[in-house]
C-alpha cells in the first residue's frame, strides 16, 4: 500500500491541482512521466492470464521501495505503459527493477535465460496537464485501439476501473466479482507477490489478484479531471495522433494486432517451420513481413512491429 499523503503537498503544486485556470489553458507540470516499452522488442510478455495476474501482483512489491506514485497503468501481452509521479531517477528505477523481475519471472516459468534481454525500454516527460490527461486516456484505451474485445473500465490488466466508479456497483473487471479477502499474514503476502520485499499487512485480494487501488494513485488522477464527465470528454477524444506527435510511438491497425500476431505466428510456421520470432533472423523476418503486407491493409509500420522489426532500420526493404 502506498502512502499518498506523504506526497500530497508536493503533487497539488507540481500537478496544478484546484487552480482555476480559463478554458483552453494549460498548466505546466513537473515530475511526471509517461514510461513504456517497445511492443516489438519481444515476442511475447505476458502469455496467459497466470502471467497478467502475477505480473499485476508484481507491482505492489516494487513501487514499494521507490518513492513513486502510479497514475494509470496497463499491461498488454507485448508491452505495458505506466503514468508515474516522482524524480525521474526513482520513476526510471522502477520501472526497470519491474521490467528485471517480470525476466526473471518469465525465464524460470519458460526455462528460458534473459528473457526481456532486449526489451527496449522509453519515456516522455510531461509538462502540461493536457498532454498528462491525453497520456493517461491512451493509456487506458490501448486494449480498445488494440482491437481487444474490452472496454477501457473493464480490461482486468490495468487501472482503467478505478476512476469515477462506485465501489459499491462494480461489475468489471470480472475479478470485481469474487469475494475479496483481506491478507494479514506475510507468507500469504509472499505467496502472491512471489517475493520478500516487506509490505505492511492488510493487503485486499479477490481471487488472488491483488487489487490495483492498493498502488495505483486514482484519487490524484479523478483531481486533475475534476468531474467523470471531463474524464470520459477526454477519453472520447483522445487520439493516437496526440500522443504520436510527442513520442512517435504509436500507430493505428486496421487489423487487431492479436489477430495479426496470431496469423504472423501460423505464417512463420509455413515459411520457416517455426512459429517463435525470437527464433527468426532479421532475412527471414522482413521476408515475413513482405508476406504479410501483402496480405493487410496495414501500414508498413504496422507490419514492422508486428513482425519485431525496427520500421527505421528496414523501411526501404519492406
Amino acid at each position: 500500500m502506498i502512502d499518498i499523503e506523504k506526497m500530497e503537498a508536493g503533487i497539488s503544486a507540481d500537478l496544478g491541482l484546484g487552480l482555476a485556470v480559463a478554458k483552453g489553458q494549460s498548466i505546466s507540470i513537473k515530475r511526471c512521466w509517461h514510461f513504456y516499452t517497445a511492443g516489438d522488442s519481444v515476442d511475447v510478455m505476458f502469455h496467459d492470464e497466470t502471467e497478467f495476474r502475477d505480473g499485476m501482483n508484481r507491482i505492489l512489491p516494487v513501487i514499494v521501495c521507490y518513492n513513486v506514485l502510479i497514475l494509470a497503468f496497463v499491461l498488454m501481452d507485448t508491452h505495458l505503459h505506466f503514468i508515474l509521479y516522482g524524480e525521474f531517477q526513482s520513476c526510471n528505477r522502477f520501472i526497470h527493477e519491474y521490467v528485471r523481475r517480470t525476466s526473471m519471472y518469465l525465464s524460470t516459468r519458460h526455462q528460458e535465460r534473459n528473457a526481456l534481454i532486449n526489451i527496449e525500454i522509453s519515456h516522455q516527460k510531461i509538462t502540461n496537464d493536457r498532454y498528462l490527461k491525453t497520456a493517461i486516456c491512451y493509456v487506458l484505451k490501448n486494449p480498445v485501439s488494440a482491437g481487444l474485445p474490452y472496454n477501457t473500465w473493464d480490461y482486468p490488466w490495468s487501472s482503467g476501473s478505478l476512476y469515477f466508479r462506485n465501489p459499491d456497483s462494480w461489475t468489471s473487471p470480472k475479478w470485481m466479482l469474487g469475494m475479496e479477502d483481506i491478507i494479514t499474514k506475510s507468507s500469504g503476502i509472499r505467496l502472491l507477490t512471489k517475493s520478500r520485499t516487506k509490505i505492511k499487512p492488510g493487503i485486499r485480494a479477490i481471487d488472488g489478484l491483488i487489487l490495483p487501488s492498493q498502488y495505483v494513485a486514482a484519487a490524484i488522477v479523478e483531481q486533475l479531471f475534476r468531474s467523470h464527465k471531463a474524464f470520459n470528454y477526454f477519453m472520447s477524444i483522445t487520439k493516437d495522433i496526440e500522443i504520436e506527435s510527442h513520442e512517435g510511438a504509436i500507430s493505428h491497425l486496421t487489423v487487431p494486432i492479436f489477430e495479426m500476431r496470431e496469423n504472423r505466428r501460423i505464417i512463420s510456421q509455413k515459411m520457416f517451420g517455426e512459429a517463435n520470432l525470437r527464433n527468426l533472423n532479421m532475412a527471414q523476418r522482413i521476408q515475413l513481413a513482405r508476406r504479410m503486407r501483402s496480405q493487410y491493409n496495414s501500414s508498413p509500420k504496422q507490419i514492422a512491429k508486428v513482425c519485431g522489426l525496427v520500421y527505421n532500420e528496414v523501411a526501404d526493404r519492406l
